[in-house]
């Protein structure tokens, strides 16, 4: 494949994603990724900082889609309504990558490094939302406890999506989650 062609970062991604799947991520160098994308190393380096972030580019604009989801809320909703619907946002924007998500899980799962990262990007997103609530008037401690709560409902929905073929989407997971856990409050 010549550098000419369109869709570096694309390629790159499927490139480094097969890669760690067939070696492991620890065995697999950004020269690797990059002879199997066809371009160069520069290349790579224009499109990630390093072979992480291969895994973990897209979830700033998953991020960025759950905050303006809460942003974008309607007057009156509930802190965990708000939570809700920032984690169906964030399971919008992974509906049409099942296969990549499946495969990205099962690399992160076999690198503790990755898990790591991976626990860090969910801290992240649920402070994320929690500052996006409080920029909308919920007071904390309701701020935070939603947010973190919306993001281990999303957590569970993800991990059930990925694991079966059910045609239930993650957002429809994350209600039903978080409903389960409203029920558990006042049970």
């Amino acid at each position: 494949m010549g550098r000419w062609q369109p869709d570096a970062q694309g390629r790159l991604s499927v490139a480094a994603l097969e890669l760690y799947a067939e070696r492991g991520y620890d065995r697999t160098s950004v020269a690797d990724i990059a002879a199997r994308a066809g371009v160069t190393e520069r290349t790579f380096f224009r499109h990630f900082s390093d072979k992480r972030e291969v895994l973990f580019d897209r979830t700033n604009a998953m991020g960025a889609a759950a905050v303006a989801a809460i942003a974008d809320s309607a007057p009156g909703l509930s802190p965990l309504q708000r939570a809700e619907a920032g984690m169906a946002a964030a399971g919008a924007f992974l509906e049409e990558r099942r296969p990549w998500a499946r495969a990205r899980a099962q690399v992160i799962a076999a690198t503790p490094s990755l898990q790591e990262r991976e626990l860090l990007k969910l801290s992240t997103l649920a402070d994320d939302c929690a500052t996006a609530m409080r920029e909308k008037g919920v007071p904390e401690p309701a701020a935070t406890l939603a947010a973190e709560a919306g993001v281990a409902a999303f957590k569970m929905a993800f991990a059930g999506w990925i694991a079966d073929d059910d045609p239930q989407t993650i957002a429809q997971r994350v209600h039903a989650h978080l409903r389960d856990l409203r029920e558990l409050a006042v049970g």
